[in-house]
């Protein structure tokens, strides 16, 4: 794999290249997520924050997550696009949500683990070669 990956939203107003492979890439099934996505689950691609620079203007959102902690993210402010979320408390590590398109090696973003499955689709089924987690690991 090559790098730098390039990404941009939908409308392509926010851009960003990234530098490295992601620590690892997770498939969350809690509820929020699910609204998130509008599917069964959500994919988040786990970045150092010095491995990725973004470009264009991006509006922040936050909410208390269960931790206790506070789960903020950036957005377009064209089409709304989720760019990324981030700990505010953490800010070393980027959680990627905006998918690049037309890399040469698309498995650098499989799901290593899937997280929340206490709250997944029924019909959904959870491959057997990664990590089950019912809650937040």
């Amino acid at each position: 794999m090559e790098f730098p990956i390039e990404g941009a939203c939908q409308c392509g107003q926010v851009t960003y290249k990234l530098h490295a492979a992601p620590n690892m890439v997770i498939a969350c099934h809690c509820t929020e997520c699910q609204k998130l996505s509008t599917a069964p689950y959500s994919v988040t691609a786990m970045v150092d924050a010095d491995a990725i620079a973004f470009s264009g203007e991006m509006k922040e959102w936050s909410r208390p997550a269960d931790s206790g902690n506070r789960s903020a993210a950036k957005f377009c402010t064209g089409y709304g696009n989720r760019i990324y979320h981030f700990n505010p408390e953490d800010l070393s590590v980027v959680k990627l949500k905006l998918k690049p398109v037309n890399v040469e090696d698309e498995t650098i973003l499989t799901p290593t683990a899937h997280i929340w499955v206490s709250e997944k689709q029924k019909w959904f089924v959870v491959p057997d070669d990664v990590k089950v987690f019912d809650k937040q690991p």
